[in-house]
């Protein structure tokens, strides 16, 4: 079964904190996302119970291997895509929300294409 945009959001976040910080808490990823710690809190147990993260005795977050592998997906989606937006002449900024906003609907079949088609005209 697909996972819902929002625990993909969830995912990518841990994965971009863990790339930081060597300890990422619930807290980090409600600053981080803008999100209520009760919504957090929610989300972490959902992906606890869906086996795609981990809570130690600290609170302290840990990707699974499956939940990682999710989230490096999703990752590298949206930094391909949000390269791909900017250099279509997009600002940054935007060019980051709309990719935010593509990732999680794009087929991979269109995603490999535009990796491909990135790769082939790369200096």
């Amino acid at each position: 079964m697909a996972m819902q945009e929002s625990g993909e959001m969830y995912l990518e976040t841990i994965y971009v904190l863990s790339q930081k910080s060597s300890k990422v808490r619930s807290i980090d990823v409600a600053e981080y996302m803008n999100y209520s710690k009760p919504s957090v809190s929610r989300a972490v147990g959902l992906l606890k119970k869906d086996g795609l993260l981990l809570m130690d005795e600290t609170g302290g977050l840990k990707l699974t291997a499956e939940g990682e592998e999710k989230a490096k997906r999703i990752y590298e989606r949206h930094t391909v895509l949000s390269t791909l937006l900017m250099n279509l002449g997009v600002d940054e900024k935007t060019a980051t929300e709309d990719a935010c906003r593509m990732e999680h609907y794009i087929s991979e079949e269109t995603f490999n294409a535009i990796k491909a088609h990135m790769k082939k005209y790369k200096g």
